[in-house]
């Protein structure tokens, strides 16, 4: 096929490698453009432009797609079968959509029609799934609506973090994206409608999403949660009136201490949640101060009996 390859982050780049090395024609790359990042503000180049420059691939980083004619242009020129889409940041207009005989063709970190949105793989480790997976569909005007191809799941462990899960779907996703091709292209595979009633969000994450609610959520839903959002927006909480983030964590089998109660017990640094449970806090940071052991810190601090984390 003739194709158009729209994605910008890491994740996406296996997939420009897989349907290259699958003898595809990458016509044009689309990715965001350059931005400063860091504690310096150094300017970043996304990742698919340096796999794409480093294949030799003509790029295109528009600030704007919808009404950009001199891209509308150069697709129309270029005709591609496909264009295919890999965590690209950029809503699709309808002219793109309807451009490609194939239509585009989306790789989607999970089981659609669940976790539809921006951030699927970070809500689903975070709301404790035991499975998630990749979707390939063809996009329509909606938020991840459009019709399926093809899905594969995997396992996610109890102590698998969202950045684990991360490069392993990212190279499964690529696999089914190049099965999906080469099924559209023999006609051995149609698009089928999602069950909409099992439909769910997985909606951008905010600095909120990261507060702990040690009152409001069991030792296993907080791990859970930083599990997800590690390593933003984490999981944090108010002690002394300041930030207090929490860099490594379990649950633990104690029950004496109420939501948001700070203890030692057998050298570790405790902390209650809802219902009778509680989380050990193995690495912690107090907002503008380095990282430390839960341990140290509550030596370093002098944590007293009875304060709380809010």
């Amino acid at each position: 096929m003739k194709l158009v390859f729209c994605g910008t982050p890491e994740f996406a780049v296996p997939s420009l490698e897989a349907v290259l090395a699958a003898g595809h024609e990458v016509a044009l790359v689309l990715t965001q453009p350059d931005r400063p990042a860091g504690r310096k503000m150094e300017l970043q180049v996304p990742a698919v432009k340096q796999a794409a420059l480093a294949h030799g691939l003509p790029v295109m980083q528009p600030e704007k797609i919808k009404n950009n004619l001199e891209l509308r242009e150069r697709l129309e020129a270029i005709q591609p079968d496909a264009i295919v889409v890999v965590a690209y940041g950029r809503i699709i207009p309808e002219w793109m959509l309807t451009l490609p005989r194939f239509g585009c063709i989306n790789v989607h970190g999970s089981l659609l029609p669940k976790y539809r949105g921006a951030a699927p793989i970070q809500w689903a480790v975070a709301n404790g799934e035991t499975e998630t997976g990749v979707t390939t569909m063809v996009l329509d005007k909606g938020l991840d609506t459009g019709g399926m191809l093809l899905y594969r799941k995997v396992l996610v462990e109890k102590s698998t973090t969202a950045q684990q899960v991360y490069p392993q779907l990212s190279h499964i996703g690529a696999e089914v994206l190049v099965e999906s091709l080469a099924g559209l292209e023999k006609g051995s595979l149609k698009p089928y409608p999602q069950d909409e009633s099992q439909a769910s969000l997985a909606p951008i994450l905010t600095r909120e999403d990261g507060r702990m609610e040690l009152a409001h959520r069991t030792a296993t839903q907080v791990y859970d949660r930083w599990r997800g959002f590690s390593p933003w927006p984490g999981a944090h909480g108010i002690f002394r009136g300041k930030r207090f983030l929490v860099h490594g964590m379990k649950p633990v089998e104690v029950a004496d201490l109420a939501p948001g109660e700070l203890a030692l017990r057998e050298g570790a640094l405790v902390v209650g949640a809802a219902h009778g449970t509680a989380v050990a806090l193995e690495e912690v940071q107090m907002e503008a101060k380095p990282r430390m052991a839960g341990a140290v810190f509550a030596r370093d601090f002098q944590v007293k009996p009875g304060e709380r984390v809010d």
